[in-house]
């Protein structure tokens, strides 16, 4: 582990919930270098919980002593399932215990209200592509969290991809960027890939167009150093294909709908607090 976060040694970390990003977690949580063996899911589907194993080594327990136990307890579940969770392990949950709540629209003090306690939170929204370690997850700090436990929460998730630190206000907004983001992102590449069929291209070949085009297109916008605007500006030749393709959009009103269903992620994840 690096120097940073050497103060922060957790001897169990408690995972709730084992879904995708449950999983996605557990594997950041290794490669930073907690020892599977002090990792514990706890999960309701026991076929999953030996997936699991069988895949992570790590340890199976009920919910009652994963918490007892856990120095740190990552909290992977949905939005509307979290107060019953919190209800459930108000009475066990370790004095002093990190708590990491990935819940989108669950603010720290809701955590902290409805656990009665004072355990540190730290609220994250990630995104799904921390399953092929490309992810992007937006962290907050709720109240009494010390800079070590901030700088052990952001380290390990450095593991799932890149990170960065927000004030609890903006936590909509990364939910509404970078959290819903990925579906926006699949949603138009599914209708590039039907659209290059109805031009004549198989699914196949169209398919692969479609994804490295996207991919060397993300690449060149975070690695070049240059904006977004910039990027677009010099693949457009004036009057050329790009051109044309671009005046449609314009057309359609992209910027409309891209700001709006934005919009309607933020709000939806402001209903769920």
């Amino acid at each position: 582990m690096s120097t940073e976060t050497k103060s922060l040694q957790p001897s169990q970390v408690g995972v709730i919930g084992g879904g995708v990003m449950g999983e996605a977690l557990i594997a950041a949580l290794i490669k930073f270098g907690i020892k599977a063996s002090s990792i514990c899911v706890t999960e309701k589907r026991e076929d999953r919980a030996k997936e699991l194993i069988a895949g992570y080594g790590i340890c199976v327990c009920d919910l009652a002593t994963n918490v007892s136990a856990s120095d740190v307890l990552l909290l992977v579940v949905k939005p509307q399932d979290m107060a019953s969770v919190l209800n459930e392990i108000k009475e066990s949950i370790k004095a002093g215990a990190l708590v990491i709540t990935f819940a989108a629209g669950k603010s720290t003090s809701f955590i902290s209200s409805n656990l009665g306690t004072d355990n540190p939170v730290i609220r994250v929204m990630p995104n799904t592509p921390a399953l092929v370690s490309v992810g992007m997850s937006g962290m907050s700090r709720g109240a009494g969290v010390s800079d070590s436990e901030a700088a052990f929460v952001s380290a390990f998730l450095s593991a799932t991809g890149k990170v960065v630190e927000v004030s609890e206000d903006l936590q909509d907004a990364i939910t509404a960027t970078s959290g819903s983001g990925p579906a926006y992102f699949f949603a138009f590449a599914e209708h590039m890939i039907q659209g290059a069929i109805a031009l004549g291209l198989t699914q196949e070949i169209a398919t692969i167009l479609t994804a490295q085009t996207m991919l060397g297109a993300a690449t060149l916008l975070d690695q070049s150093g240059k904006s977004a605007t910039t990027l677009r500006e010099n693949v457009t030749s004036p009057n050329g294909t790009t051109a044309a393709a671009l005046a449609s959009l314009s057309e359609s009103d992209l910027a409309g709908i891209v700001t709006k269903a934005m919009k309607a992620a933020r709000d939806r994840s402001q209903e769920l607090a």
